[in-house]
C-alpha cells in the first residue's frame, strides 16, 4: 500500500510561463492575443456556418474542412484561458489535473489535425487521379467512416498520456515552458522514471505524424503525375490550383509544429523566449490562417461572405 502511494503525484500545480522580458507592456500583448483568438474563433464559426447553409458544399471536400474548423475551434477554446492568464493577468498558476486535462485535449486536437490533412490529400487524391470514380470512393458514409476514426485514433492514442504522468512523483520546481501544457514539457519535471513516457510519446509521433506526412507528400506524387500528363497548361494550373489551399494548410500545420519540436528537442541553449514565441506560433497560427486561407481561394465561401457582409462582387 506504501509502494502505492509514493507513485501518487504529489504535485498539486504548475506554473505556466509568459514573457517577462514584455513587462509593462501586458495590455498591448493581451489586445494582440485576443485579437488573433478571436479572428480564430470567428474564422472557423464562419466557415461552419457557411458549410452548413450552403448546399453547394455539401461535398466531401468540405465535410473534411468542416472537420478541420471545428478542430482549430477546439484548440482554440482549450488554450485561450491559460495563454491570457499567464501572458497578461499574472495567474500562471493551473492545477495538476487541469494541466493533465489541457495536455490531453492540446495533443488530441493536434493529431486529429494531422489526420484530417491526410484525408483531404485523399480527397483531392482521388478528385484528380480518378475523378469518375470520385463520388463512388468518397460517398457520405465514407467520408463520416473516416472522420469518426481519425477522432478515435487520436482519442487513443493521447489517453496514455495523462495516465503515465499520473504515476510519476513530481518533487520539483513545476515550472513549464510554455502558457500551457504540452506532454514533452511536463515530463522534464517528474523525479522518477520518465523512460516509458519518452518512448511511448516518441513512437507515437512517428506512427502519427511521421506515417501522415509521408502518406500526404505520396499522394502529392500521384496528383503531380496525373497533372502532368494532362497536356494543356492551363488545365493544369487550373487543376493544381484546387490544392492549394491544402498545400497551404499542411504547410502552416506541419512548419510550425516541427519547428518547435527541434527548438525542443535540440535548442536547449537557445533563449527562453524563442522556444515560448514558437510555442504561441505553433499554437496560434493554423487556426488563424486556415479559415483566410479557404475563404480567399474557395469561390463559394467567397461568394457566401460577399453575401453575408453585401460586399458587392468584384
Amino acid at each position: 500500500m506504501g509502494s502505492f502511494e509514493t507513485n501518487i503525484s504529489s504535485a498539486t500545480s504548475f506554473t505556466l510561463t509568459g514573457f517577462p522580458e514584455m513587462k509593462g507592456l501586458e495590455p498591448w500583448l493581451a489586445a494582440l492575443l485576443l485579437l488573433l483568438y478571436a479572428i480564430s474563433i470567428l474564422g472557423n464559426t464562419l466557415i461552419l456556418f457557411i458549410i452548413k447553409e450552403e448546399q453547394s458544399l455539401h461535398q466531401p471536400m468540405y465535410y473534411f474542412l468542416s472537420l478541420l474548423s471545428a478542430n482549430d475551434l477546439g484548440v482554440s477554446l482549450t488554450t485561450l484561458p491559460t495563454v491570457l492568464a499567464a501572458m497578461c493577468f499574472h495567474a500562471p498558476a493551473i492545477g495538476f489535473d487541469a494541466c493533465l486535462a489541457q495536455m490531453f485535449f492540446n495533443h488530441f486536437f493536434c493529431w486529429t489535425e494531422s489526420g484530417i490533412l491526410l484525408a483531404m490529400s485523399f480527397d483531392r487524391c482521388v478528385a484528380i487521379c480518378n475523378p469518375l470514380r470520385y463520388s463512388t470512393v468518397l460517398t457520405d458514409t465514407r467520408v463520416a467512416h473516416m472522420g469518426t476514426s481519425i477522432i478515435i485514433r487520436s482519442f487513443c492514442l493521447v489517453f496514455p498520456f495523462p495516465v503515465l504522468l499520473k504515476r510519476l512523483p513530481f518533487c520539483r520546481a513545476n515550472v513549464l515552458t510554455y502558457s500551457y501544457c504540452l506532454h514533452p514539457d511536463l515530463i522534464r519535471l517528474p523525479c522518477g522514471d520518465t523512460t516509458i513516457n519518452s518512448i511511448y510519446g516518441l513512437c507515437v509521433g512517428i506512427s502519427t505524424f511521421g506515417i501522415d506526412s509521408v502518406l500526404i507528400f505520396l499522394s502529392y506524387v500521384l496528383i503531380l503525375h496525373s497533372v502532368l500528363a494532362i497536356a494543356s497548361q492551363k488545365e493544369r494550373l487550373k487543376t493544381l490550383n484546387t490544392c492549394v489551399s491544402h498545400i497551404c494548410a499542411v504547410l502552416i500545420f506541419y512548419v510550425p509544429m516541427i519547428s518547435l519540436s527541434m527548438v525542443h528537442r535540440f535548442g536547449k541553449h537557445a533563449p527562453e523566449y524563442v522556444h515560448r514565441l514558437i510555442s504561441l506560433v505553433y499554437l496560434l497560427v493554423p487556426p488563424m490562417l486556415n479559415p483566410i486561407i479557404y475563404s480567399i481561394k474557395t469561390k463559394e465561401i467567397r461568394r457566401r461572405l460577399h453575401k453575408m457582409l453585401m460586399i458587392p462582387k468584384l
